[in-house]
């Protein structure tokens, strides 16, 4: 079968590679709109606007998509659901799994201001983070950053210990962009903070729709 991930930009090719480990026996193919990136500081009818002829269009090919975008995940996936012909695997923030790893009851959220203000990252925290301090840093510069190739160790050295300072002990990393990073955020937070990010649980929940299919 074939497979379509879409990200504004390269964050979703960090998840297709992974998928297409995982999966060698479908053809993915990835998309973005980097012409239009960063989506996490655009307003939802913008990004409305650009994501849904894309999906359109990809479904013509695809028998399933991943949108591998937590701010269109978490405000339109409902929506784009009804206007595309094949199943959409949403990806959002990990608040459950971190909720359920943290010891200090204090976690990060690292995510794009489009995403934080969502109704769905609203209903994940209030769903799943009671009685759980959920930090969010501004990270609103991080996509473009890390799409020009300008994402340093000293920056990430600095967000990681201002949270982990903070009592932290998960940090989610809620963009698929910052994937690319997860080295460097996992090392700088080493001993103090483990780092979660969905790749796996998408490839479980793919593997569940396509058995469907």
């Amino acid at each position: 079968m074939t497979i379509g991930v879409f990200d504004s930009g390269i964050g979703g090719k960090s998840v297709a590679n992974a998928i297409e480990q995982a999966l060698p026996e479908h053809t993915v193919i990835f998309r973005d709109d980097s012409a239009h990136l960063p989506y996490g500081t655009k307003t939802i009818q913008e990004i409305r606007g650009y994501v849904t002829p894309i999906l359109q269009e990809m479904s013509t090919t695809c028998n399933v998509i991943v949108v591998a975008c937590n701010t269109v995940s978490t405000n339109l996936i409902q929506e784009l659901r009804k206007v595309v012909p094949v199943p959409l695997i949403a990806t959002e923030p990990m608040v459950k799994s971190a909720v359920e790893r943290t010891k200090s009851k204090i976690v990060a959220v690292c995510a794009t201001p489009r995403t934080l203000e969502s109704p769905r990252y609203t209903e994940l925290k209030e769903r799943y983070a009671a009685g759980v301090t959920v930090l969010e840093p501004d990270c609103s510069e991080w996509t473009s950053l890390i799409e020009a190739n300008q994402m340093n160790q000293e920056r990430i050295d600095k967000e990681v210990n201002d949270i982990c300072n903070a009592g932290v002990d998960v940090i989610v990393l809620g963009c698929t962009h910052y994937h690319w990073i997860e080295e460097q955020i996992t090392q700088a937070a080493k001993g103090r903070a483990e780092v979660l990010q969905p790749e796996p649980a998408i490839i479980e929940q793919l593997k569940r729709v396509l058995a469907q299919l």
